[in-house]
């Protein structure tokens, strides 16, 4: 029997809005790689519900791995497509290396946006077969 985690995060669209903004800087540009940027191009403006999509589902991801006091390996973590069109995960570098740590062997992602956010949810298949802890009740 194998176990498994899961991972939100919602993004607002005016967060992309904002990086995308003139004189925002490159930050989109160390957020997201060469192909996502490709994928999230259209002739008249940049799609920011796809920038917002592939950021949620970026940060969902890295929930997964369960590192405090680490900072998400941005380029390392790619939502990209498959054939048919559905978000796919390809990890490498950092991400890789944590989510081997964290015994995830492999991770489902699915993104829904809608003005005015857009939200992920990935799931990490883990072969510990052991339930994952709960958070301790805060009250």
């Amino acid at each position: 029997m194998s176990g498994g985690r899961v991972g939100v995060d919602l993004v607002p669209f005016g967060r992309v809005r904002e990086l995308l903004a003139p004189g925002a800087g490159p930050a989109l540009a160390r957020m997201l790689s060469e192909r996502e940027l490709r994928l999230c191009s259209a002739p008249a403006a940049p799609d920011v519900a796809g920038i917002a999509g592939r950021l949620a589902a970026k940060e969902a991801v890295f929930k997964l791995f369960r590192q405090s006091g680490q900072t998400l390996p941005w380029l390392g973590v790619e939502i990209l497509r498959d054939d048919g069109g559905w978000p796919v995960v390809r990890l490498s570098g950092r991400a890789a290396r944590l989510a081997r740590e964290a015994g995830i062997e492999g991770i489902d992602v699915s993104i829904a946006h809608d003005e005015p956010c857009a939200v992920a949810v990935a799931f990490a298949r883990t072969g510990s077969g052991q339930p994952q802890p709960l958070a301790p009740d805060p009250r």
